[in-house]
């Protein structure tokens, strides 16, 4: 075989084991995957209403609450009026408040405190490497008129020294194409805040051990996979 021959072999193979190793570690944030709240102050509720305009005919409302034991932040939620057509819908935290205008473009992206971007699309599956705003990609996108859920979501906060608090924030619904529909702020309902709920820890901080073990892994792997390609070009130019 020519060398020249060989060497586009080899870099296919070369182009197959990166492409094989990008596809098998999961997608996360330059700050590492989202981490779980634990320390959430008890007693502490936000309600987003979505306000009644002549430009939209959807109504409805986010209420979010933090769980019993502080782990995490429970969200109740009911959308009706819906089009008929332009689904799944979406519907996401995003970054910046709702102005006075009721512009929703203005809210900005979603609420992304771990800098993951939103592609490629969130896996529900691996909820820690979605956005933290990423409502409907973790827990259901929106078929039909109407819907209502509740859930558990372990990566919001009602803690404000977080990064993930959404109390200053605001919801957005949109179209399967990412168009704005409506949208509407959170507004502090309730805060009996109990006196166990203490914050003690910092999200995000820096790289999760576990970020950082799937770093050097496959950095390690890279280098393997070079030094064993190097091996075979010399053999087969012998």
């Amino acid at each position: 075989m020519r060398p020249a021959a060989i060497l586009s072999a080899v870099a296919a193979l070369g182009f197959g084991v990166v492409s094989a190793q990008s596809n098998t570690v999961p997608v996360t944030g330059l700050l590492g995957n989202a981490t779980v709240v634990t320390d959430n102050p008890v007693g502490v509720a936000y309600h987003a209403a979505l306000p009644t305009s002549n430009k939209t005919s959807v109504t409805g409302s986010v209420h979010a609450e933090t769980s019993g034991n502080g782990t995490g932040v429970v969200f109740h939620v009911s959308i009706s009026g819906l089009p008929t057509s332009g689904g799944p819908f979406l519907y996401h935290i995003h970054e910046d408040p709702v102005p006075a205008n009721g512009s929703c473009t203005a809210t900005e992206a979603h609420l992304d405190p771990f800098k993951r971007g939103e592609t490629p699309p969130c896996d529900p599956s691996l909820p820690e490497t979605c956005q933290v705003g990423d409502l409907s990609g973790k827990h259901g996108k929106i078929n039909g008129t109407s819907f209502s859920a509740s859930y558990t979501d372990l990566y919001a906060s009602t803690n404000p020294e977080l990064g993930s608090f959404f109390g200053n924030r605001s919801v957005v619904v949109h179209f399967a194409n990412k168009t704005r529909i409506t949208c509407a702020n959170f507004v502090l309902m309730s805060n009996t805040t109990s006196p166990s709920a203490t914050p003690t820890s910092s999200h995000p901080a820096s790289f999760t051990n576990g970020a950082a073990t799937v770093a050097h892994a496959a950095g390690s792997f890279a280098t393997a996979g070079v030094v064993g390609l190097a091996g075979l070009v010399a053999a087969m130019l012998v």
